[in-house]
């Protein structure tokens, strides 16, 4: 773990002396759509919706403190969407080895791979196609809004994401007057077979499926959560508007694949800047990735993510 102790107040954790956390390289670094600053002065006080919470992350020095948490949402939840479990320093240590990387790590040092939920992950990267964060972030947030439960919290009203039940109920039309475009089709499709595959989840108990129900079970998202790297990377591309790198996100962000190398535009310059890849498809940067950083792959996506994009690194600059 990356920090020495806990102390519980009314209202809120503070965790005492965290190693490898910095709220903006968290929450700024491309995997997730429900943080903002409270004060857009203040990079280091962020504010959250998650499992139907809304959640303030700040740092005081070198302790970390979390608002409107208590010890039960801490272990329940916090704990584990912080990746608050794992030793960030040994994940270094076993990265440094490849210099290269050692320069986007330095910069990107406070970087956490959130565990977030899987529903809510696939649909704001399904939202993510030829789309920019600030969009996608204001495609969450109507979604949101519309369909997701509302929360009161510090005089202000926040809302969940949806749940795919909930989701359910809007209709393609409905979703496209959210201002999502030619994704709304995505959702709509997408989150119909989900709610298909539940409901047949729970009648599987009771009666036999027919062989189109069976088949329709494929789309079983908690069931695709557990399966292996190669098979879940597959089976994730069943939906509509899921494609190699939209499937390792949501592999990276809510499954706990580390091993997933998400490619995007970013992504592709950076292996091109450290590691000479230009003319590269991202199918082949994707696998030299894996290849080189094995189990570790998700955690150095991120640290050159993170650079690529903050530093804003062109192409030409690339080695030989």
């Amino acid at each position: 773990m990356d920090y020495k102790g806990i102390l519980v107040m009314e209202g809120k954790i503070i965790l005492k002396e965290v190693r490898n956390f910095n709220p903006q390289h968290i929450f700024e670094c491309g995997q997730c759509f429900r943080w903002n600053r409270v004060d857009e002065e203040v990079d280091t006080r962020y504010r959250g919706v998650i499992f139907g919470k809304v959640v303030e992350v700040s740092v005081e020095g070198k302790d970390v403190v979390l608002e409107n948490v208590s010890l039960e949402d801490f272990e329940g939840h916090v704990r584990d969407y912080l990746d608050l479990n794992r030793d960030y320093s040994a994940v270094k240590d076993k990265l440094k080895e490849d210099l290269l990387l050692k320069e986007a790590m330095d910069f990107g040092y406070g970087i956490r791979v959130l565990n977030q939920e899987p529903f809510e992950t696939l649909i704001s990267f399904i939202l993510s196609a030829n789309n920019g964060i600030p969009r996608i972030k204001d495609g969450v947030r109507r979604i949101s809004l519309n369909y997701g439960k509302e929360i009161q919290y510090d005089g202000e009203t926040y809302y969940a994401f949806p749940t795919p039940e909930e989701l359910s109920m809007a209709s393609e039309s409905d979703l496209r007057a959210l201002g999502v475009g030619f994704r709304a089709k995505y959702i709509y499709d997408t989150t119909k077979k989900i709610r298909r595959a539940e409901e047949l989840r729970g009648a599987k108990t009771t009666r036999s499926l027919s062989e189109e129900e069976t088949d329709d079970l494929k789309y079983d998202l908690k069931a695709i959560t557990t399966m292996n790297h190669d098979l879940c990377h597959s089976e994730l591309q069943n939906y509509t508007g899921v494609g190699p790198k939209v499937a390792d996100c949501v592999m990276l962000f809510s499954m706990k694949k580390q091993e997933a190398f998400p490619v995007d535009v970013w992504v592709r310059k950076a292996m091109v800047h450290f590691y000479g890849a230009k003319g590269s498809s991202l199918t082949t940067i994707r696998n030299f990735g894996q290849s080189q950083f094995g189990d570790l792959s998700g955690f150095a996506q991120q640290y050159l993510f993170y650079h690529a994009r903050e530093n804003k690194i062109k192409i030409e600059q690339s080695k030989p």
